[in-house]
């Protein structure tokens, strides 16, 4: 066979194909590709995920509904021996607290159902009821005394009620519907207009709180304060000279109170101390420490068989701590700081002054709370007594900040993109408000005034 002569079913290109070399391959990757590229592919939809206009609407409820589930399950099993000791069942505490997740919840649903309108014509009535309230507690025969402090009316039976909690939710309401009228109106850029009535009936409510002792309440309405006037925008001398009052009348409170005194030099403690002052900052700091990365297991806490008081309320984070090791705290840490991111975006998108005003005060009671007690529990503050919002023991807490969480939602679901968004996300069967109809034969048809396609 002549050697040029080509073999049945092989063509030509094929034949001369036979004795190249094939081409070096390159080492480099082409463009788009490599880890570089991935991360930044991975950047761009997580972009683009965060600023789809019903992420806040979704990270307030996820959120908040993440860290009242995990605060029962911890409640349940930070309030276990206590309750056994007291003589009660393991799951007392457990079941109190479950009821006030189940009334809550229930506000919850009816704030986030609740038109702004409403919400601001509710703003006095709660403001008047609270001051009510806060008065008869200091009334004697009505009001409780707990650990020194009284700030409870009882309700019959074990059923407590602190009327100072709702102080903070009748602050942000009444002090959002205030500013928002006088903005309107544009006072606000004058001084007496921006302090008067806001900052009387602010100390009003917090001389009511001193009374009864509850320092760590009153803090945290200071900061609902703070924040009220810094989003009106006071200007940077008046917001110090309030702030320099209120730290000059906070320093000597704890100057001419032993026991705060006593706290204040806790800080910081790696001991006891003298007469066990630093008890119960030293054991919150064991029980962090002894928890590890992924902690000793639930349910499995040893500080607290009474080494730990007030292990299910103020204490709960070291609890968490010990149990869950650093991975549970970090988690809780990070549902604090994404409920708080959307509550910053709910105030900043919106153009509602109103709104604006109640989601910021919101958020600042919120933020403000869960870092006071962790920084009570990590030894970085003084032990101001406040609980975990929406995390430790306590009705009276959770109550009206459930509803504050709806009142988050309810604006969220206000912005114009996420109310347009929540539209578009009807069932897909049936009229549609949008005026598109669908069809069983899967696509969508306009209505038109004449009934024809």
């Amino acid at each position: 066979m002549p050697a040029k002569q080509m073999l049945p079913g092989r063509r030509p290109s094929a034949v001369k194909a036979q004795g190249r070399k094939r081409p070096a391959v390159s080492s480099k990757r082409p463009a788009g590709r490599g880890p570089l590229a991935g991360l930044r592919r991975t950047q761009r939809q997580l972009q683009k995920a965060w600023d789809r206009p019903l992420t806040a609407y979704y990270l307030i409820f996820g959120s908040s509904l993440l860290i009242t589930v995990l605060g029962l399950v911890m409640v349940y099993s930070a309030s276990m021996i206590k309750a056994l000791q007291l003589g009660l069942g393991d799951a007392y505490f457990f079941k109190k607290q479950f009821l006030a997740a189940l009334i809550g919840g229930v506000l919850l649903l009816v704030a986030s159902r609740m038109p702004v309108k409403l919400h601001r014509a509710l703003s006095y009535p709660v403001l008047a009821s609270t001051l009510f309230l806060m008065v008869l507690v200091q009334v004697p025969g009505i009001g409780v005394s707990i650990n020194g402090n009284q700030n409870w009316i009882s309700l019959g039976g074990p059923f407590m009620l602190q009327p100072s909690e709702f102080g903070k939710l009748a602050l942000i309401l009444w002090g959002a519907d205030l500013l928002a009228r006088k903005g309107d109106k544009g006072l606000l850029s004058q001084w007496k207009h921006l302090l008067v009535p806001l900052v009387p009936v602010a100390f009003l409510l917090l001389g009511l709180i001193m009374l009864g002792g509850d320092m760590g309440t009153a803090m945290i309405l200071g900061a609902i304060l703070f924040g009220l006037l810094w989003l009106a925008g006071a200007p940077t001398r008046m917001f110090v000279g309030v702030l320099a009052f209120a730290g000059a009348i906070v320093a000597l409170l704890i100057k001419t109170s032993p026991h705060r005194m006593d706290r204040l030099e806790c800080l910081g403690a790696t001991e006891p101390g003298k007469n066990d002052l630093c008890w119960q900052a030293v054991h919150g700091i064991y029980a962090l420490a002894s928890g590890g990365w992924f902690g000793s297991g639930l349910g499995a806490s040893v500080e607290k068989w009474g080494q730990l008081p007030e292990a299910h309320t103020d204490f709960i984070f070291a609890i968490t701590g010990e149990e869950l090791g650093l991975a549970g705290t970090l988690s809780v840490l990070a549902l604090f700081a994404a409920l708080g991111y959307a509550g910053i975006r709910v105030a900043g998108r919106t153009e509602d002054s109103f709104v604006r005003f109640a989601a910021g005060g919101v958020t600042t009671w919120i933020t403000a709370q869960a870092v006071i007690n962790i920084g009570a529990v990590l030894g970085l503050l003084p032990i101001a007594g406040v609980p975990l919002p929406l995390f430790s023991y306590g009705g009276s807490a959770l109550l009206p900040t459930m509803f504050a969480v709806g009142l988050l939602i309810a604006f969220a679901r206000e912005e114009p993109a996420a109310r347009a968004a929540l539209a578009m996300r009807q069932p897909k069967t049936g009229w549609r408000r949008t005026g598109v109809r669908w069809k069983s034969m899967r696509r969508r048809v306009k209505k038109r005034p004449s009934g024809e396609r």
